[in-house]
């Protein structure tokens, strides 16, 4: 690829510690960061006021209301478009997932520019049995859906994105902006005909963390969107087809 500018892109809200934990451990990879403050409180606020304080030359996009992570990236999609970068690298400001693969999706990004670069996690003693099911109960959903093993993992936040598609997808496109947005992007960009390659990535789950993960309402929306994507793939099922017998 004969021009190639990466960026990584943080949704941010109510995660302003972890956050600014996390941007102190990806400058040294030398790729511009673009963080969204997704409508946060005054704390997490000051943690982002304070991240661009010390590092005048990251991009800080502020929603005036919470949009969910979908919308948050959303935002963060569309400034990047603005400012010419060819792809995203989303990184959840949680602080769950290894920095060390930055360096490698991005070169698996500059070798394969027209791909979607997801992560899958590798979980070490910290990872909840609920957490793993959840994983386990998506990726099946998945794979009903979109008659393709193919998706190693749904839910994973680590993911290497090129901007004209994604670009393309969130602006002319209806999307779960809130806890089911990770399965249906990355669903319906594989419906749309983009490649889509996995790369382990470890996944650490601090126990003091803050998560904005609520079971009942979540595990609910999450549903709500499989069950938008089955009837979907009904209507989508000769062109399925197709694609199975003819790739």
């Amino acid at each position: 690829m004969s021009y190639f500018k990466p960026c990584i892109l943080i949704p941010v809200y109510r995660h302003g510690k972890a956050c600014a934990e996390v941007v102190e451990s990806i400058l040294e990879y030398n790729v511009p960061i673009i963080l969204v403050d997704d409508g946060n409180e005054s704390e997490t606020k000051q943690y982002l006021s304070q991240i661009k304080q010390n590092h005048p030359d990251i991009e800080l996009v502020v929603l005036p209301q919470n949009q969910g992570k979908g919308g948050a990236f959303k935002a963060g999609v569309i400034r990047a478009k603005e400012l010419g970068y060819t792809h995203i690298l989303q990184v959840d400001a949680d602080g769950q997932h290894e920095k060390e693969q930055i360096p490698i999706f991005v070169a698996e990004a500059r070798m394969s520019p027209t791909a979607l670069i997801c992560g899958y996690p590798s979980y070490d003693e910290t990872a909840p049995t609920h957490r793993k099911n959840a994983h386990k109960f998506a990726n099946m959903w998945c794979a009903i859906i979109t008659w393709s093993g193919k998706i190693v993992d749904s839910l994973c936040g680590f993911r290497m994105y090129p901007t004209e598609t994604t670009y393309r997808f969130v602006t002319k496109h209806y999307f779960d902006k809130r806890m089911g947005f990770d399965v249906e992007i990355l669903i319906q960009l594989m419906w749309a005909g983009l490649d889509i390659e996995f790369f382990p990535v470890k996944v650490t789950y601090p126990t003091d963390g803050i998560s904005n993960f609520r079971a009942f309402r979540d595990n609910v929306r999450i549903s709500w969107v499989f069950t938008r994507l089955f009837c979907k793939m009904l209507v989508l099922s000769p062109l399925l087809l197709w694609r199975k017998i003819f790739k």
